[in-house]
């Protein structure tokens, strides 16, 4: 819980508890669904939704946008799903995690074509809600202050790791 109390510190002042006790609730999910992640410089991966959090929450962001934060990369790097997410935080929610996911998932033939798709489907998703750019924008902005933490160590979702994690919080 102490990389929680560094998000904690921003948020306490501005959040009433129950969104806060929501907060920390989606920080637990995700430091269990990253287990055994790290990055590059050898950190446990959940430092890094936690930054990502921290940046938005300087920015005074409410706090289903923080909860995206911290899951923001679950359902790409775990074995959780749409459903997991949506089962757990609702609908909202769940639709920013899935918005970032996609994001990341576009693939591109040249840096052009990259360029200007990528803008493309920026625009595209701030017409259904901003805050999944802005997650994004902050997921990026994070990754270029620790260049050099950049890889992730990404385990195969085998279906009792699978199981595992959906018996777990299903009681949440």
């Amino acid at each position: 819980m102490y990389l929680f109390e560094s998000l904690n510190q921003l948020i306490q002042n501005y959040l009433p508890e129950d969104q806060i006790k929501r907060l920390r609730q989606a920080y637990l999910v995700a430091r269990d669904a990253h287990e055994g992640q790290t990055r590059s410089s050898g950190e446990p991966y959940i430092t890094h939704p936690v930054a990502v959090a921290c940046i938005l929450a300087e920015m005074k962001l409410d706090y289903e946008t923080l909860m995206a934060a911290l899951l923001h990369d679950v359902i790409e790097d775990t074995p959780a799903t749409y459903q997991d997410m949506e089962q757990l935080f609702g609908k909202s929610v769940a639709e920013l995690v899935e918005g970032v996911s996609k994001l990341d998932k576009l693939k591109f033939r040249d840096k052009k074509e990259a360029q200007a798709e990528n803008f493309r489907k920026m625009i595209m998703a701030m017409v259904q809600d901003i805050r999944v750019i802005l997650i994004k924008l902050a997921d990026r902005t994070h990754n270029m202050r620790t260049l050099g933490s950049l890889r992730r160590i990404n385990a195969a979702a085998s279906p009792a790791k699978r199981w595992k994690f959906t018996a777990r919080w299903r009681t949440v």
